[in-house]
Formats: C-alpha cells, sequence, structure tokens
C-alpha cells in the first residue's frame, strides 16, 4: 500500500497528526502490557509448579522450592551471611568482574586490531594464540590462586583470561573485515598508519567489539565466581561453595539469582552504551525504507 493511499485513508478518517500519534502510541503500550503480562504469567506457572511439585512429590532437601529460596534471600538480605554482609559479597564479585572485564577488553581489542591489521604477525603468531585457545581456561582458576594468593588479583587473572578471548576475536575479525578500498584511498589522500587504525579500523570494527562485550561480561562473572568457587575469602562463589559443602540447595539458587540479577543490570548498561554508541549507524526500519 502506497504512502498516498495511506495518508487519503487517515484523511477520509478524518483523523488529525496528534489522534495518529496517541493511537500509535496505545497501540505500543498495549501490546509491551501484554508482552510482560505473558512473561508474568510464564513465571508464575514455572515457580507455582515448582513450589506444587517440590511440597507433594519431590524432595525438597535435594531440589529445594521457591519458598525456600525467598527464605534464604530474605535472611541474607536481613540479617546478612556467615561470611558478612551480603552486599560485600556483591561488591567483592562485581570488583572482580568489572576490573578483569576492563583489562581482559583492552587487550582484547588492542591485540586483536593490530593482528587483524597485520597479515604477517597474525600468521606467525596463529598457533600459539589456538594453543591458548584450546586451554581449559576456568582449570587455571587453581594455578592463579597458587601464583597471586586467595585475594583480589588471582581472581582478576581468571576474569581477564575468560575476557580476553571473547573480546580479541571479534575485533580481530571486525578488523579483517574493514573495505581495502577505503583504506587504500585514506593512504592516497596522505593518511598515516595511525590515522587508518584510529580512524576507519577501529571505528569499522566497532559494532564487532560491541556484540562481544555482552557474552565478555558474562565470561567476567564466572571467571569471578568459579576463581572464589576455587578459593576466597568473600564473595558470591564462596556463599555457593559454602551452600554446597552444607547441602544448602536453596543457598545455591539464591547465589545463582543475585548472579542472574547482576548479569542482567550488565546486559542492560551495554546496551546502553552500545546505542549511544552507534547511533551514526542506521535502523533496520530506516534501512528497509530506503530499499
Amino acid at each position: 500500500m502506497s504512502h498516498e493511499v495511506i495518508e487519503n485513508e487517515v484523511r477520509d478518517a478524518g483523523e488529525t497528526d496528534a489522534q495518529i500519534l496517541a493511537r500509535v502510541r496505545t497501540t505500543v503500550r498495549r501490546d509491551r502490557i501484554r508482552t510482560w503480562g505473558l512473561r508474568l504469567a510464564l513465571v508464575a506457572l514455572w515457580l507455582g509448579s515448582w513450589e506444587l511439585t517440590a511440597t507433594l512429590w519431590i524432595d525438597p532437601f535435594f531440589y529445594s522450592k521457591p519458598s525456600l529460596i525467598w527464605h534464604r534471600l530474605v535472611e541474607w538480605f536481613g540479617e546478612g551471611t556467615q561470611f558478612g554482609s551480603i552486599w560485600l559479597q556483591i561488591l567483592t564479585t562485581v570488583q572482580e568482574a568489572v576490573l578483569g572485564f576492563a583489562i581482559g577488553t583492552v587487550a582484547g581489542v588492542v591485540l586483536g586490531t593490530l593482528l587483524g591489521r597485520s597479515r604477517y604477525w597474525a600468521e606467525v603468531l596463529a598457533p600459539f594464540i589456538k594453543a591458548l585457545n584450546a586451554v581449559p581456561r576456568i582449570v587455571l582458576a587453581s594455578l592463579f590462586i597458587i601464583w597471586f594468593g586467595l585475594g583480589l588479583q588471582s581472581k582478576v587473572a581468571t576474569v581477564v583470561v575468560l575476557v580476553f578471548f571473547a573480546v580479541f576475536f571479534n575485533a580481530f575479525t571486525g578488523a579483517r573485515e574493514v573495505d581495502g578500498n577505503v583504506i587504500n584511498n585514506a593512504r592516497i589522500l596522505g593518511a598515516s598508519k595511525r590515522q587508518v587504525l584510529t580512524a576507519i579500523v577501529l571505528p569499522s570494527a566497532t559494532t564487532w567489539i560491541l556484540s562481544s562485550l555482552h557474552t565478555a561480561f558474562g565470561f567476567a562473572l564466572i571467571g569471578a565466581v568459579v576463581g572464589e568457587y576455587a578459593g576466597a575469602s568473600k564473595g558470591l562463589g564462596l556463599l555457593i561453595s559454602n551452600a554446597q559443602g552444607t547441602f544448602d540447595s536453596a543457598g545455591i539458587y539464591a547465589g545463582m539469582i543475585i548472579i542472574t540479577v547482576i548479569a542482567l543490570i550488565a546486559e542492560w548498561a551495554i546496551g546502553f552504551a552500545e546505542a549511544k554508541l552507534l547511533k551514526w549507524r542506521p535502523s533496520q526500519a530506516q534501512s528497509s525504507h530506503g530499499i
């Protein structure tokens, strides 16, 4: 249907621009409410089924149930944990994850971009990079504890190793995907290698790099929790490890829920930053209109 036909139908209906805009907003709001209502209904159905099943059929000692998990969360946030305030445990894990995430991201972007633009060094270092990537990095947490102790350094090192490769390969691919004609034209106009890297390669690889950050922060939380699980004096990983040792399945689920909430908040923050940094990129709707 052409734009002229739509405009005629709107004009025949006697709707003004303000009325059309109000109707569209109402439709969007109704769809959003319906979507969230369905989500909440699914969650309520899942939790209700779990509570009923754990009460009537399965043993809650092994599988726990939502009411026990809620009681454990209230206890942690109201009275604290065996290792101090729950906020101290959360802050410790978040600090380890954020520091390792920042270091691993910077290292992955820098090395991935540089190797992506240097085919010779990429070919030379390819076997070593593949070998390092094949190492089970979670196992390195135990080795880092031997090297750096039970403190912050061993957890950050574990996070860095997990985050680095997630960002590195995306930055490497993004740098390789840059249009060679654009780079050649810039060199003809007198651009130096540094200018080409900062003004063309990095902006072009930004989409690749930012898309990897969503997965990378998940790896950062995993690295922090696994490092604490292997050995720590505080942190959410320690809470989960202690809950396992005392057969407290509700405590394990409670720790998982807190980590999930942190991951969702981080995902929102990364998505918000991505939207701000990629304002120049045309949206899919605009692209479809331009076709």
